[in-house]
């Protein structure tokens, strides 16, 4: 989900700088459609996890069609505020300095078609429940090759601009859902089973679905906050120059954070397994090894951007030739690699939270750690403290990394008690 984005920037840069930061200040509201759908995904799986945990198979499959319920009401939402509100979000969002067309020409497709980004997200984690991975994770690979594909036909062959690039993902999106289905309604060989006989309406499933989900789910929508907050910092302190520059360094940050998400979403699944289980020893493997696989794989992506910063960024620049974007993002880069250095910690905090079924901790670490500390930092040392973009940046990382150090304290101190439950 994440690569469709980067992919749409990769070709939306050779339009012009200002396309790419019209693309930068509506991406966040893309951010939330997605984490949204991951917020639903996340409460699913972390109570099918435990209902398998439990032995309790029926419940399980009563609680997907209360999921896809769900979903649908949630893409209903989505659809009439991308109706009525949308034009209000951009100008919000400070897009003013640039084309509010190219905002909208991105934006109202998106939002207008969000189911095909909402429930294949749901789906995935229904799969990642049941141990399924790998058809959780080929359709959406699959999408970002069709999108990989998609978006230089549209955008320059066809001549369709950045709304092309908005129309390749809406595209990309519905064959991996189509594959997804055709797995669950042709071949109707997964583990859970997707009948509308078989639900029985509960308050309880929609409350434990929720408990998780809306907290989760802000914690997408606060990831995207922060990349507002942080846009409007930056052209306060630098202008909307700086934002495309931004929007190019960020997209890689973002790329960078995959893996704490991928092995996080995972952990919901193992420590929810082993919470309903009462097996301590795994919950307790589930957290370590968690941490220490992320943060491995996020040092080797920080090494790796750090040093190839400028040949990463000149992708960028395949038709535009605008060098001073190239080189200014690459310097930008260099310096955000470390806001994402200490996120395992953080993350796997999070994700074992959500797995837990305690989604509001989950949540109130992620406030914590993006807005309260990472851009309070961030607007102390850049606006307060007069340091400039610098020291925005600056700021954010350091909140980030001690945000992310609080919240490990956190869930180690939720691992002794529930060790200590477990052997009473």
């Amino acid at each position: 989900m994440f690569l469709n984005n980067l992919i749409d920037s990769f070709y939306v840069a050779g339009i012009n700088a200002d396309a790419l930061a019209a693309l930068g200040f509506i991406s966040p509201l893309y951010l939330v459609i997605i984490g949204l759908g991951t917020g639903v995904g996340a409460g699913t799986n972390s109570l099918l996890s435990r209902y398998l945990g439990a032995q309790r198979t029926d419940d399980a499959n009563n609680a997907i069609v209360h999921s896809i319920i769900l979903t649908i009401i949630v893409s209903i939402i989505i659809l009439i505020i991308g109706l009525f509100f949308l034009d209000d979000l951009v100008i919000l969002l400070g897009a003013s300095g640039v084309s509010t067309y190219c905002c909208l020409s991105y934006g109202e497709i998106i939002f207008l078609l969000n189911i095909v980004f909402l429930m294949p997200n749901v789906t995935a984690s229904i799969f990642r429940a049941e141990g399924d991975v790998k058809r959780a994770t080929n359709p959406l690979v699959l999408t970002a090759i069709i999108n990989m594909i998609l978006d230089p036909i549209l955008i320059y062959g066809l001549n369709l601009g950045i709304f092309g690039a908005g129309f390749a993902t809406v595209i990309a999106s519905f064959i991996g859902l189509l594959w997804m289905m055709y797995w669950i309604f042709v071949k109707k060989d997964t583990y859970f089973k997707f009948k509308l006989s078989n639900y029985k309406a509960k308050l309880e499933i929609y409350k434990e679905i929720l408990v998780v989900s809306l907290p989760a789910g802000t914690e997408e929508i606060i990831f995207a906050l922060v990349a507002i907050i942080l846009n409007y910092l930056i052209i306060m302190t630098s202008g909307v120059g700086e934002v495309a520059a931004f929007t190019i360094a960020f997209r890689f940050i973002s790329m960078a954070f995959l893996p704490c998400m991928a092995i996080g979403i995972a952990t919901i699944t193992v420590s929810g397994v082993a919470y309903g289980a009462c097996n301590w020893k795994n919950f307790n493997e589930t957290i370590k090894y968690s941490t220490l696989i992320s943060l491995a794989i996020t040092l080797i992506f920080t090494v790796v951007f750090f040093f190839f910063a400028h040949p990463i960024c000149e992708l960028f620049n395949f038709t535009s030739n605008n060098m001073d974007l190239v080189n200014r993002s690459a310097e930008v880069l260099q310096l955000f690699v470390f806001y994402n250095v200490l996120i395992p910690f953080g993350a796997t905090a999070a994700y074992t939270y959500q797995g837990v079924g305690s989604g509001f901790k989950s949540l109130a670490l992620t406030i914590l750690r993006e807005l309260l500390l990472s851009m309070g930092f961030a607007y102390l040392m850049g606006i307060t403290m007069g340091i400039g973009v610098f020291g925005v940046y600056l700021g954010a990382i350091i909140g980030m990394n001690i945000g992310s150090l609080i919240g490990f304290i956190c869930i180690w101190v939720f691992n002794l008690k529930f060790k200590k439950r477990v052997s009473q």
